[in-house]
């Protein structure tokens, strides 16, 4: 798993390649997260695009990560998950927790509405 770090204006956008499962960098995500959240990001858009897998280890990082984010008052999306993924999320009723974009431009939009 790859995990790139940019930023547009007040958004931190975390792009992820591969997958997020266990044994496969294990609490990366949440401290990625956590990481943000330290140096006063309160817009956080995960972009799911090229991430091809997630298990239940991963799920479990990405609430925890909603969670911590939600804790110190700050809004944490998803971009584009693959269908294999947003199946996942759909067939573990977690889908409904997070806002979902289909374009990066969408989502930006909706952080600054």
């Amino acid at each position: 798993m790859n995990i790139s770090v940019r930023k547009t204006k007040d958004v931190a956008i975390v792009d992820f390649e591969g997958r997020l499962a266990a044994g496969v960098g294990d609490a990366v995500l949440p401290a990625v997260v956590g990481e943000l959240l330290d140096s006063g990001f309160k817009k956080i858009l995960l972009n799911l695009s090229d991430m091809d897998y997630i298990d239940s280890n991963g799920l479990g990082e990405l609430v925890q990560s909603l969670k911590a984010s939600t804790r110190q008052g700050a809004s944490l999306r998803l971009l584009k998950p693959q269908d294999r993924v947003t199946k996942t999320l759909r067939l573990t009723n977690l889908l409904p927790m997070f806002s979902v974009y289909e374009t990066e431009h969408e989502a930006l939009s909706a952080f600054d509405a």
